[in-house]
């Protein structure tokens, strides 16, 4: 069979701010593709750009390999690679010109060639996956090797007499459990934990139970797996992480599903598997506050071993997020935020500003939301409008020479906003401020009340004040001179 030279194009050195993190997680679905393939039969080694700062590390790679094909298929369970960044996509551009200069059929699958397929084509790449990739890329492999034949095979774009051909799109895959589990030999796990052990977190893997969502917030971009939701049965989960802990001694886990349990009953099943193996785990996830509601579900993740849930909370004004089509309501955050706390579950809120129709009443209750609650961690953005979705679709006269962020941290204003960029680029960095100054404010509370309770983490967060006070305060004197020369 071909041999075959797996590889991504998200560089977290690219993205500076995510490398600060030091919490880099593997390429989980290039893992998965690269498992099918050699349970297929084909010869399978992977380039992983993860831990690099350039794509053209790869040209001795492909000289000494050699490989056939250089399928550049990027993890579609990484909310980072649905950000279509410019840095990662010309850093895609650069590998497809080396594969080509060095005779490969270069095969590309991720978000952002989906929805801009002509300008991977034109940088030389052969095919297109669209979607969800896997039996694709099987097929399509399977049909080059044997007579070249891809009239008839769902899901991929290639050029037609110098025109772009869009095929049919593929049937999603409904019994996950079909697949492998992920190639994991394949990813330098010992180099992983190293950059862990400089954030001090404990080591942790990344692990999807499911895929797709079916929630129509209509800001949110799903080019791979779509507005659906199949997952994996609890067995071959449990399995899955039985196999990571025993292997890599690994008992923490990033739940990278758009939404971790939302099949009835799942979170249960869940917990029965691993208590069958007697697995104990600790893991985070992102959810909704509505499905957080529902009856018994705190209690059964908390069971399960829950440490954290990243809730898309997004505003604390219902305006806003009847037009975002968000389907929740404040009151739900404020009620799952705490029944959580009651379960010493950590609460971390992602925050969005800058949807259209958002003014500074908006913003502040926004802001006071974070300072009732205390979080343990938010994650602030600007709405950022994404091809396929109504939100884009509103705003995409207003999109001109810029409709991409470079990297993560880029928080750009790509379409006419109540406000302009540089004010939302200050609002990111005031709320964060604001946030750290109502936590030492909170904690010097609560040590002045019990003086037994002071901790390490209280007394820094209380020192920090000396910081957070003076510098929100100075953020919104220039937040005021923005939104003034509006």
């Amino acid at each position: 069979m071909s041999d075959i030279l797996f590889s991504h194009s998200y560089y977290y050195k690219l993205d500076p701010k995510q490398w600060k993190n030091k919490t880099p997680f593997p390429p989980l679905g290039t893992l998965y593709a690269a498992a099918l393939m050699r349970k297929n039969g084909y010869n399978v080694d992977l380039f992983d750009t993860n831990l690099l700062d350039s794509p053209f590390a790869i040209a001795p790679i492909l000289s000494t390999l050699k490989p056939k094909y250089l399928v550049i298929y990027d993890d579609g369970f990484n909310y980072l690679t649905k950000m279509c960044l410019t840095n990662m996509r010309d850093a895609c551009f650069s590998m497809i010109g080396l594969g080509k200069k060095n005779g490969c059929m270069v095969i590309v699958c991720s978000s952002d060639a989906t929805d801009h397929y002509e300008k991977y084509l034109k940088k030389g790449a052969d095919y297109i996956i669209q979607g969800e990739g896997e039996l694709t890329l099987l097929e399509l492999i399977n049909a080059l090797d044997a007579n070249g034949d891809t009239e008839h095979i769902p899901g991929i774009v290639s050029y037609e007499n110098a025109v772009a051909k869009v095929h049919p799109k593929r049937a999603v895959l409904q019994n996950l459990d079909e697949l492998p589990m992920p190639a994991w030999d394949l990813a330098d796990i010992k180099r992983y934990r190293k950059i862990w052990q400089q954030s001090g977190q404990e080591f942790t893997l990344n692990m999807a139970t499911t895929r797709g969502c079916p929630y129509k917030c209509n800001w949110c971009a799903k080019p791979i797996y779509g507005n659906r939701y199949n997952s994996h049965s609890p067995e071959y989960i449990a399995k899955h992480l039985a196999f990571l802990s025993q292997k890599y001694g690994v008992n923490r886990f990033w739940m990278c599903d758009d939404i971790f349990g939302l099949k009835p009953n799942w979170v249960k099943e869940f917990n029965s598997a691993l208590e069958e193996r007697d697995l104990k785990i600790r893991y985070y996830i992102q959810s909704r506050v509505d499905l957080l509601l529902k009856e018994d579900t705190i209690d059964a993740l908390a069971k399960s071993g829950l440490e954290e849930v990243w809730v898309g909370a997004e505003s604390a004004s219902q305006k806003i997020l009847d037009a975002m089509d968000k389907g929740t309501k404040v009151a739900q955050i404020y009620e799952a935020t705490r029944l959580l706390k009651e379960k010493n579950i950590r609460v971390a809120l992602f925050l969005q500003f800058g949807y259209p129709g958002e003014n500074p009443e908006d913003i502040a209750k926004t802001i006071a939301m974070v300072k009732d609650l205390q979080p343990d961690n938010i994650g602030v953005s600007v709405s950022y409008p994404l091809p396929g979705t109504k939100f884009y679709e509103n705003v995409k006269n207003d999109l001109k020479l810029k409709v991409n962020w470079k990297d993560s941290d880029d928080l750009e204003m790509m379409f006419n906003g109540s406000f302009q960029s540089p004010f939302y680029k200050k609002l990111q960095r005031f709320v964060h401020k604001e946030y750290r100054k109502s936590q030492g404010v909170f904690n010097l509370k609560q040590v002045l009340q019990h003086p037994g309770q002071m901790s390490m983490r209280k007394a820094k967060s209380i020192l920090k004040l000396g910081y957070y006070i003076p510098g929100a305060y100075m953020d919104a004197v220039d937040l005021k001179k923005l939104r003034d020369e509006r």
